[in-house]
Formats: structure tokens, C-alpha cells, sequence
């Protein structure tokens, strides 16, 4: 799974710019009948447009009161929004950690294991108790165990106790992965769906503007500009959650993809020096 130029192929952009588009002809009306002289109107409808200008000027548009007086759907779509962030967030600096743990480990590894050091002497190191180990030098001891246990058994012959030792190096590969592949698939959903949470949000806040304008005898800024406001809040919060996310997810798929490379390549090596142990022709 990849998503890859998520964003450029997302319809998001496209739906927004409909729906703010769609809303732009009451707007240019709203900000016309504002600018009409209310002498030059009759006196039944100078009274309202009078009355209307102290509420453009009482309205308050800052982030912080928009988020507070939003509707509670977009409310929820907020905090939603802001809890994927939150912990997308967490998961990108926690694996960050955990990929630049394993390079380094593996880059240790390597370096001893093709240093000349002595096979028996690396696996009681990988042994030792209370010390954890990873990676590269998890693969090579649980190949160097199951080799050496077949070896001592009588009756089991050569290439079976490589195979043997190739089967346990495949299965630690795959878990060693597997770990490292943890929660990526979190970041690819928050990348996935954060910008249509946003857009239902934005959907939401277009729909409480025209309430708003069915219920006042003219349209103004101050009628419509909340409600566009928060739509356009949830629709700047669902990219702010995606964005990073989608970045973070390949961005570590890659380095994961890389490791597992380097994994496989030493499996590979490791078992040719085996079969050199074991004195198995080609």
C-alpha cells in the first residue's frame, strides 16, 4: 500500500473550490446592498440595512472563537482532526527513533561480522543474558542457533541443517520487518482520510450559512462569513493532520524498504558462509 502523491490526485481541491465558488454570487449580493447608501433607500428598508452594520462590526472572526462557536458537527470533525494530528505526530518521531536505532545497529553488525570476528564468539554475544537484540544480529542468531542445533544431532545431514538455518533466518527476517512496519498503516489512513473529514466539514459549515441566510430578510458578510469560516478551518485542519502524515508514510516505507533489503542481502551472505561450514557443493 502506497499513497504516494496522494494529495495532487485528491478531488478535495476541486470540491472545495466548487463549493467556495458556488457561494461567491451571494457574497459579491451580500457586499453590494452593504455598500448602498442608506439615504438613497425607502425607509422601511433603510432600517434594516442600518441595523445590520453594528453586526458586521460585532462579529468576531478570530480562529479561536470560530472553532468555539462552530456547530457541533464541525466541533467534532475539529477534534477529530486535531486527535489524528496528535497522534500521527507521536508515531512519526517514535519511529523515526526506532529506523535510526536499526540503521545503527545494523551498521555495528556489519562492521564486527565481516571484520573477521569469530562466528561462535558474535553468537554468544548476541546471547548474553538480559541484552536485546535486533535486527541484523537477531537474523544471524536465530540462524547460527538452529544451524548449530541440527549440527549436533546425528543423522541429520548437511544441507539439511542449512535449510534449517535458512528457514529460521526467513522467519526473524519477516517478524524484524514486521515490527518495523508497525503503525505505518495509521499514518497512510490519517493521510488517506484527514482531508474528506475536513471536506465533510467544510460541506457542513456551507449548509449552517445558507440556514443562515434563509432565515434574514437580506444577505450580508456578517451572515455568511462565519459559517465559510469554520468550513474553511476544517478544510485547513484535515490538510494540516494529511500533509505530514503522507510525507512521514513514504518517507519511512522507504527506509523500511531499504532495511529489509540490507536484511535479505545479509541473510543470503550468511547462508553461503554456512554451506561453506557445512562443505555443501553448489
Amino acid at each position: 500500500m502506497r499513497v504516494r502523491s496522494f494529495l495532487a490526485r485528491s478531488p478535495l481541491t476541486r470540491g472545495v473550490s466548487g463549493i467556495v465558488a458556488s457561494c461567491l454570487p451571494t457574497l459579491a449580493l451580500a457586499q453590494a446592498a452593504e455598500s448602498l447608501p442608506t439615504e438613497s433607500l425607502p425607509a422601511e428598508l433603510a432600517a434594516p440595512a442600518a441595523g445590520a452594520a453594528p453586526a458586521v462590526v460585532g462579529h468576531n472572526l478570530d480562529l479561536f472563537n470560530l472553532i468555539l462557536h462552530a456547530s457541533l458537527p464541525v466541533q467534532i470533525v475539529m477534534g477529530l482532526l486535531v486527535l489524528g494530528s496528535i497522534a500521527s505526530w507521536m508515531i512519526i518521531f517514535r519511529k523515526k527513533s526506532v529506523l535510526d536505532a536499526a540503521r545503527s545497529s545494523a551498521d555495528t553488525f556489519e562492521e564486527r561480522f565481516w571484520s573477521g570476528a569469530d562466528l561462535a564468539a558474535l553468537f554468544r554475544d548476541a546471547t548474553e543474558k538480559d541484552r536485546e537484540i535486533s535486527g541484523i544480529e537477531a537474523i544471524f542468531e536465530a540462524g547460527f542457533r538452529e544451524f548449530a542445533r541440527l549440527r549436533q544431532k546425528r543423522g541429520v545431514d548437511a544441507r539439511t541443517q542449512l535449510e534449517g538455518a535458512q528457514r529460521a533466518m526467513r522467519a526473524e527476517l519477516a517478524r524484524e520487518v514486521d515490527g518495523l512496519e508497525h503503525n505505518l498503516e495509521f499514518l497512510a489512513n490519517v493521510g488517506s482520510i484527514s482531508p474528506y473529514v475536513g471536506l465533510f466539514g467544510t460541506v457542513w459549515g456551507i449548509m449552517i450559512s445558507f440556514q443562515g441566510l434563509a432565515n434574514v430578510k437580506e444577505a450580508t458578510i456578517a451572515t455568511v462569513a462565519p459559517g465559510i469560516s469554520e468550513a474553511l478551518i476544517a478544510t485547513a485542519m484535515g490538510l494540516f493532520a494529511a500533509i505530514p502524515a503522507v510525507w512521514a508514510y513514504n518517507r519511512y516505507s522507504t527506509r523500511v524498504d531499504r532495511l529489509n533489503v540490507r536484511y535479505e542481502a545479509f541473510a543470503e551472505e550468511f547462508s553461503s558462509i554456512l554451506q561453506r561450514q557445512a562443505h555443501i557443493d553448489d
